[in-house]
């Protein structure tokens, strides 16, 4: 029987935003899976912009391949928390962790908050 359990982040302290100082590949890190890839992590995402205007957001996602590990969008200026990951799955390789990082058009202006339910 599988054991769910709800985590931080491992980018966060203490539970708390990640800012996003990157501004191209790799990215800002935001969540790395354990090594095992038995162990499943669904991760939820959300960013918030603080800026005046719309920026561009790519979140890499288990890798840096472009397209293939990227998730692209544009977080609109101060309008709240914006679901960009709606719990997608991702483990580890069995030798080595899985990474989730984030760059942004602007530094320093999003910040990225969430959760992992780890699956056991």
């Amino acid at each position: 029987m599988a054991t769910f359990s709800k985590v931080k982040l491992s980018g966060s302290t203490n539970g708390r935003g990640i800012k996003v100082a990157a501004t191209a590949t790799a990215g800002t890190t935001i969540h790395a899976t354990g090594t095992s890839s038995s162990i499943l992590d669904e991760l939820w995402l959300y960013a918030y912009n603080s800026d005046t205007a719309a920026i561009a957001l790519t979140i890499e996602f288990g890798g840096v391949t472009a397209p293939d590990d990227n998730i692209k969008l544009s977080i609109p200026a101060a309008s709240g928390l914006t679901l960009v990951v709606p719990g997608l799955i991702l483990s580890g390789t069995g030798s080595a962790a899985s990474t989730v990082a984030a760059f942004a058009g602007t530094t320093n202006k999003i910040v990225i908050t969430g959760y992992v339910n780890r699956i056991s």
